[in-house]
């Protein structure tokens, strides 16, 4: 089923509950329906929602950035992930016109582009289109995951608005024109947010309501306060996120994040992907690796830098190069397959 057919199907009985994506017993009730997450920690899991914790944030919206009649709304990624189906039913509550783009090459997206107003896009799905030739413009909100310094600096010719969220909370944080471009904003309208021994527990009207099927999941509630497990630090109002508490490594007795490394070697020159993933070690216990995609001929520099930045005990003992870069259907990378393909 493609992605318009999906959305219409979903729209046809206003309230009725419905999914697009996953498999299993459709959601039962009124006003509710189910989305997936992204995957990139193992299988994509499904989230059940009330209409009402979308629709909240949708109006917050409509007057932070003029979403709304007269606007065209692009969307990158496929609608079984929730950020895509997210832009799209906002523009659509919001009377604008709605491009779907999931699924097309980066080259047609790039055409596709013109005259669109607002994009709700990933920093994966961005990159292959600053690849493509595409020459940024219009007010890009950024989700997914941190942009880095390269990628930020391709878009410099619009409006970019990086969040902070998850499918299973929706919007955190929101990075305004002056915010540290290191931070992923401020609290976003409406969030409480609180640093538990550098855990982030947050309590919003934007909160999913708990994982359909049989499958756990990873979030864990406390008396309203939600988490998924991230870790990060408020400086100055502005939340810096250090990475997933479950991709956490121990490294000589110090606690070290693979997505703060991740994040300063995109940035690098010859960087076209990068994920640091660990590495037993006899003495240290783990070390870390950088798989890299893009010049090989920047090893040495990009291991030089990663030592004056990080230190000899955080950076990357090796870098591995490869030249297929394997992806979920969120456009995030398939860590779980790429620490296979190279051995980690």
């Amino acid at each position: 089923m493609g992605d318009d057919r999906a959305l219409r199907d979903a729209l046809a009985v206003p309230g009725r509950a419905f999914r697009i994506g996953g498999a299993g017993a459709l959601p039962v009730g009124e006003g509710v329906f189910e989305t997936l997450t992204s995957g990139s920690s193992g299988q994509p899991r499904r989230i059940l929602r009330s209409m009402e914790s979308w629709i909240a944030s949708f109006a917050m919206n409509a007057g932070l950035f003029g979403i709304g009649p007269g606007i065209r709304v692009a969307v990158l990624g496929d609608l079984v992930h929730s950020l895509a189906l997210y832009g799209a039913l906002e523009g659509l509550h919001l009377g604008a016109e709605v491009v779907l783009l999931g699924g097309v090459r980066p080259d047609r997206q790039v055409r596709a582009l013109a005259g669109a107003g607002v994009i709700y896009a990933t920093p994966a799905q961005l990159r292959l289109l600053v690849e493509a030739g595409w020459q940024a413009s219009g007010l890009i909100l950024v989700g997914g995951s941190k942009l880095d310094a390269g990628l930020r600096a391709a878009l410099s010719g619009a409006e970019v608005r990086e969040f902070y969220g998850a499918a299973e909370a929706s919007f955190i944080t929101l990075a305004g024109p002056d915010a540290p471009a290191e931070s992923v904003g401020a609290v976003y309208p409406g969030v409480e947010l609180d640093l538990r021994a550098g855990q982030i527990w947050v309590r919003s009207p934007y909160l999913f309501q708990g994982y359909a099927g049989a499958d756990a999941g990873g979030a864990v509630w406390d008396q309203g306060w939600l988490s998924v497990g991230e870790m990060g630090r408020l400086e100055g109002g502005y939340l810096y996120l250090s990475g997933r508490a479950g991709r956490m490594v121990t490294v000589a007795d110090q606690n070290v994040f693979p997505e703060e490394i991740e994040s300063f070697i995109a940035g690098l020159p010859g960087v076209a992907r990068v994920a640091v993933l660990p590495r037993r070690d006899a003495l240290r216990g783990a070390v870390m690796v950088a798989v890299v995609h893009g010049d090989r001929s920047a090893e040495a520099a990009i291991l030089a830098a990663c030592r004056g930045r990080l230190g000899a005990l955080v950076a990357p003992r090796a870098v591995i190069w490869v030249d297929d870069w394997p992806v979920l259907a969120s456009g995030k990378t398939d860590l779980v397959r790429l620490a296979g393909e190279v051995g980690l």
